[in-house]
């Protein structure tokens, strides 16, 4: 079995587990919020109310587990026999039964899912309500009895040998010790099913007892996070250090913690930085004694805190900002000491490079872009980092005024009639088997605009085709208006260079003289290089200044400057453009036009034909 495989199977188990806690999240922290301000200890004790404690965490909420278990293998049948085999460890025990719920929830679910295939065909008509109430009531009696006699008292057991393991840890302080395998987890997006499928039902059993947990805030602090993001906002470089600050909010206040994943993985030694952060976290809160008291459900400082008891909020809040110090200094000092560009935000490395990949990527000859009605942005858990996404496409698909609908979900709540799935390239196989017959696009950041927007734009090509009839002057879609119009004043030939700086200092004075820019816009194109480079490949680059140059853009244009002998441009010895194109666009406008050109681009012929050509109207003639 390949890693990929197995990685495969690990994730779809823990997806599994965690789906079973977090459609009951709110159940959860209702109960915790009901024992942190009514117990004695609590904020404002009340004995009355605190007596809701012990019925809630002895029945409801594994009731809850179990049904929602039964209902995820086998529909409503499933969560009837689910909820009713769960009765029975529950009472089977003296300890509440989540560990068990998790384990006889689905069971019960399975049982009967086998049984109505079974029986599927041979029931005669007019009798299937009958068979289908008696055979749930006796399947459900008779796993009870087996939840009440045997399964129970062995998850007891197991209970305990756990119970006593995390004792030696916490006694031992190697509680920490998890951080080594929680924050290499969380990367490869497995935090859901550890925070929800592991530690909340572990948490919920040791806060029957304490009234809080430290299990909660193993996996969800923001602090580890808050320090890496930090660190890239001062010692990051390009587009990672511009991007940081805004991801450090929504991870932060917003509890979105996949947002920081893309940085971790563009360097991978930053791992290090969050595991020595995540121990430190633990050890913080070990040395205080101190936990939430129910889960923090999105993991942000708002719900951190919310769910904290009094005693625990200096020893909690400590936990965040010292997890968040040793972060920050650990990541700081390895991305000092990065002297080459990684991966991610910089295999993304070239917005660019990344974008011509990304641009064949969402094109698949199966796929009928006229016909799509539906695109879907998925997770994990379908509550964060997919709802962004979906947010940005969703502006863009309604300021194309395109009729598609935008949503997001879970992946394993992906419907089957979807056209489009976009979601991480990590999760991207799980995907197609939840949607096997969507078109899939992949990518490494949910707040890829750039991606987004190329999606748009072969949308609106596609459907400017199908309705190539009607006329383009009373065309509604930006599509049907050409946002550049090349002529003999764009074209520049047999032209030589001995730098890309100086290359790209002829294109901004050609732009400049056309007006389409204000001079100050040829630095912004130098600056712009200096984050990552424009060279797109297949001899040709695309530089352009940066975003905050958009006003320095008096209107959309572009000049093609072409390099016989060949400008270094990229990395490698090879990465020479023999094709230089400047251009000038306004807010977005330019990845419209990288679009089109890419499209007049893609034939290798019609590229060597370009970049030796003597013929300004042949270059014409090709690119318009």
């Amino acid at each position: 079995m390949t890693s990929a495989n197995i990685k495969l199977k690990v994730q779809n188990f823990g997806r599994f587990l965690s789906n079973m806690v977090m459609p009951n999240i709110g159940a959860f922290i209702a109960w915790g919020f009901i024992t942190a301000i009514f117990i004695p200890t609590g904020w404002f004790p009340n004995a009355t109310v605190a007596k809701l404690v012990e019925p809630m965490i002895t029945y409801l909420l594994p009731l809850l587990i179990g049904y929602t278990g039964g209902k995820l293998v086998h529909g409503e049948r499933g969560a009837v026999v689910g909820a009713i085999t769960t009765m029975g460890v529950i009472v089977g025990s003296s300890i509440p039964m989540f560990l068990g719920a998790m384990i006889v929830g689905p069971l019960g679910g399975w049982v009967i899912k086998q049984f109505d295939k079974a029986v599927d065909g041979k029931i005669k008509s007019g009798f299937e309500m009958l068979v289908n109430n008696f055979s749930a009531g006796i399947i459900g009696m008779l796993l009870a009895l087996l939840s009440f006699f045997a399964i129970g008292p062995s998850v007891v057991v197991a209970s305990s040998v756990l119970a006593q393991g995390v004792d030696f840890m916490v006694q031992h302080n190697l509680l920490p010790l998890t951080s080594i395998i929680v924050e290499p987890a969380k990367i490869l997006f497995l935090n859901n099913a550890i925070n929800h499928g592991v530690f909340s039902p572990l948490g919920i059993q040791q806060a029957a007892e304490h009234a809080q947990s430290i299990f909660f805030l193993i996996e969800a602090n923001p602090g580890p996070g808050l320090g890496l993001l930090l660190a890239y906002m001062l010692f990051g470089k390009g587009a990672a250090k511009g991007s940081a600050s805004g991801a450090a909010i929504i991870h932060f206040f917003g509890g979105i913690h996949e947002i920081y994943f893309p940085y971790v993985l563009m360097n991978p030694r930053l791992i290090i930085a969050m595991i020595l952060g995540g121990m430190t976290g633990v050890f913080t809160l070990t040395l205080f004694g101190a936990g939430l008291s129910s889960p923090a459900s999105p993991g942000s400082i708002i719900a951190v805190l919310a769910v904290t008891p009094k005693d625990s909020i200096v020893g909690v809040s400590v936990s965040v900002l010292a997890a968040a110090a040793v972060t920050f200094v650990v990541a700081s000092i390895l991305l000092k000491t990065t002297k080459s560009a990684t991966k991610s935000l910089d295999e993304a490395k070239s917005d660019m490079s990344a974008m011509k990949s990304e641009a064949k990527g969402i094109k698949n000859s199966e796929l009928d872009l006229t016909q799509v009605k539906k695109i879907i942005v998925a997770c994990d858990a379908g509550m964060g980092s997919s709802a962004m996404g979906a947010g940005v496409l969703r502006k863009k698909i309604q300021d194309a005024n395109l009729d598609i609908n935008v949503s997001n979900t879970a992946i394993n709540n992906l419907p089957i009639e979807v056209d489009i799935v976009i979601t991480h390239k990590d999760l991207t196989d799980r995907a197609k088997q939840y949607a096997p017959n969507a078109h899939h696009i992949s990518l490494t950041n949910f707040l890829d605009s750039d991606l987004y927007t190329q999606l748009v734009n072969d949308l609106i090509h596609a459907n400017n085709k199908k309705s190539s009839t009607v006329s383009s002057a009373n065309s509604q879609s930006f599509g049907h208006k050409p946002l550049f119009k090349l002529s003999e004043k764009n074209i520049f030939l047999n032209l030589t260079a001995n730098t890309k700086e100086e290359a790209i200092r002829f294109a901004g004075q050609k732009l400049v003289d056309n007006g389409y820019v204000k001079p100050a816009y040829i630095e912004a194109m130098l600056e712009r290089e200096k984050l990552t480079s424009t060279y797109l490949g297949e001899s040709i680059a695309v530089p352009h200044g940066t975003i905050e140059s958009k006003d320095e853009v008096i209107t959309t244009g572009i000049v093609f400057c072409q390099y016989p002998a060949g400008v270094q441009f990229g990395e490698e010895e090879s990465d020479k453009a023999k094709i230089v194109i400047g251009i000038a666009a306004r807010n977005n406008e330019h990845l419209n036009v990288i679009a089109k050109l890419t499209n007049a681009l893609d034939d290798e012929t019609i590229i060597a034909k370009l970049a030796s050509t003597n013929s300004i109207e042949e270059v014409l003639a090709i690119l318009s």
